[in-house]
């Protein structure tokens, strides 16, 4: 008991640093994933997952029969629709015009019948041939006809409403916007590569059955890829834009990756059991060797004293 161990070290200069260690998620810059746009099945796969592919490629194939008969009926929209809005721009159908044309010929025919009946009645009466109720009678007659011709020339100049031709303007918009829509569905029945890169998950196969926004595959370049970090509350504070990262992957535990906050939390959020800020990290050495939507571990150094006198902690 008299005697007291002493332990003794020798005093060193070293970089000391300030760390924090937590988990994340490995990501690509840009994803891109596919989806069926409606339930259909699938005809053919031409990539498996882990192929490199270049712009253009074709990917997968869907059954388009349903995709197509609707193309069709939207086609047909389209057309009654600028059938319609042509009729309330131009007074009427061919058709309806031609009636309309007809109609004032006759009625301009049966005023000047009235004009003549009237003038010979008049005639008549001054030489005492026909009554004065005769040729009121004439005049009425006269005032009929000229009322029916001006009815059908408002009606063949002026048949629509400036409301009707709006309607007819919208019906066509409408119509022309279905037809965009269902195009669009044809075309994403067939799956083209957007870009030069990775098909990292096919989740489908030939003659599946895809219910509507199922998840068919996803593609992205492996060579521009982030991680998600997930920090605890209390240390977001300590974080800032730029601070370096140090990542670990543990399917390949003698190698490690670097890169730096792209942006630090501007919020917090609830993760499980945890009160986390979300940290985008960018990869310096980024090689294709860490893979989509793995787990990995990151260290951030969030200060650095230089050519500090230390001496280990024991």
């Amino acid at each position: 008991r008299d005697q007291l161990v002493v332990r003794k070290a020798r005093v060193d200069r070293e970089v000391l640093l300030n760390t924090i260690s937590t988990n994340g998620k490995v990501e690509p810059e840009v994803n891109y994933q596919f989806y069926s746009p409606l339930p259909t099945t699938v005809k053919a796969v031409y990539v498996h997952a882990g192929d490199k592919v270049l712009p253009g490629k074709l990917l997968m194939t869907l059954d388009s029969t349903d995709a197509r008969a609707r193309e069709a009926t939207a086609e047909s929209g389209v057309k009654a629709a600028q059938a319609a809005l042509d009729a309330a721009n131009h007074n009427g159908t061919q058709e309806q015009r031609q009636m309309a044309a007809s109609e004032i010929t006759r009625a301009q025919l049966e005023r000047s019948q009235a004009q003549r009946d009237l003038d010979a009645l008049v005639k008549l009466n001054l030489n005492g041939a026909a009554s004065a109720s005769e040729v009121s009678a004439a005049r009425n007659g006269l005032q009929s006809a000229e009322d029916s011709l001006r009815a059908f020339q408002a009606s063949a100049n002026n048949r629509y409403s400036p409301a009707e031709v709006a309607r007819a303007q919208a019906a066509l918009a409408d119509a022309e916007a279905n037809l965009a829509a269902a195009r669009m569905v044809v075309q994403q029945t067939e799956i083209h590569a957007p870009v030069a890169g990775t098909v990292y998950s096919v989740d489908a196969a030939p003659t599946e059955y895809a219910e509507q926004g199922k998840l068919l595959m996803q593609m992205a370049d492996l060579g521009n890829e982030r991680v998600r970090a997930y920090f605890d509350e209390p240390d977001i504070g300590h974080l800032a834009d730029g601070q370096k990262i140090v990542i670990k992957w543990d399917a390949m535990p003698s190698r490690e990756w670097h890169g730096y906050i792209e942006r630090a939390p501007v919020t917090g959020r609830t993760d499980g059991s945890r009160n986390v800020g979300v940290v985008l990290v960018g990869i310096d050495d980024e090689d294709g060797g860490l893979l989509p939507d793995t787990n990995v571990n990151v260290t951030v150094t969030t200060s650095s004293e230089p050519n500090v006198l230390s001496i280990p902690r024991e």
